[in-house]
């Protein structure tokens, strides 16, 4: 059951998260495991080296390099099936928009940390980050495929700066490492049927461990301009628009990419 849409609002708009547990069937969990596990086996197979040498995450699920029509389609119909978008719509009300997927797992380099960031960091410098936070939506929902030890937040992060200590762990200053604990940090295991719902740019980090598996998806708010960010490949093409029940994610992006 979810709950009322203005309390998850709260929740996200007070925390920059919220968590339900047992939000999908073991049938949803099921067919949405076979579909993504194809995409990772094919993936693994693709990028043996990178795999093996660092990487704990992929990208682009819904693209057709790995999946067939049908498989993307079950993909597509699950990112925007009623479940989904009534979490989108209680924190994004007004034409959220599709910008990607991203599967999270444990590094097979055991050397490799679990640490701490924000997603914009990758993007901008500093002064920009503190923009970025106080003016941007992009929301991760994050959807595992297996019982996993799940995510570490800072609560709050999604609408303030860093504190001195976060700031020195995160940005690997004054001998401090991103992989430290933080004393603000907040974890929240998660098994097979929940889903965490968490604002992109607040300070967090997955933890390694167990069967980790997770599906992301990434939604922002259209006023934002994150639509270079999105792969023309990874949307549905015009004979699947047909077979997704309710395509309008993807078409306030691809409206979106059309005004250029």
């Amino acid at each position: 059951m979810l709950e009322n849409r203005n309390q998850l609002n709260n929740n996200y708009e007070e925390q920059g998260f919220f968590v339900i547990r047992d939000y999908f069937t073991a049938s949803e969990i099921s067919s949405l495991r076979n579909v993504v596990l194809k995409f990772h086996e094919r993936w693994k197979d693709d990028n043996a080296d990178f795999y093996q040498d660092e990487a704990f995450n992929s990208s682009l699920i819904t693209g057709s390099q790995y999946l067939a029509f049908d498989d993307r389609v079950k993909l597509f119909n699950f990112i925007s099936s009623k479940k989904i978008m009534a979490l989108v719509d209680s924190v994004i009300p007004v034409n959220p928009a599709f910008m990607n997927t991203q599967l999270f797992f444990n590094p097979v380099n055991l050397q490799q940390k679990d640490f701490w960031h924000r997603d914009c960091q990758y993007d901008h410098d500093l002064d920009s980050q503190k923009r970025v936070i106080k003016e941007t939506q992009v929301l991760h929902l994050r959807v595992p495929l297996f019982d996993e030890l799940g995510m570490e937040l800072v609560p709050g992060t999604h609408k303030r700066w860093d504190n001195d200590e976060e700031f020195d762990v995160r940005q690997e200053e004054n001998g401090r490492v991103s992989s430290e604990n933080l004393s603000a940090g907040k974890s929240i295991g998660l098994a097979a049927g929940d889903v965490l719902v968490f604002s992109a740019d607040m300070i967090h980090r997955g933890l390694y461990g167990l069967d980790r598996l997770a599906l992301d998806i990434l939604v922002f708010d259209s006023s934002a301009d994150y639509i270079d960010y999105v792969d023309d490949d990874c949307l549905p093409d015009s004979l699947m628009f047909d077979r997704i029940d309710d395509p309008r994610l993807y078409k306030n992006t691809i409206q979106l990419k059309s005004q250029g």
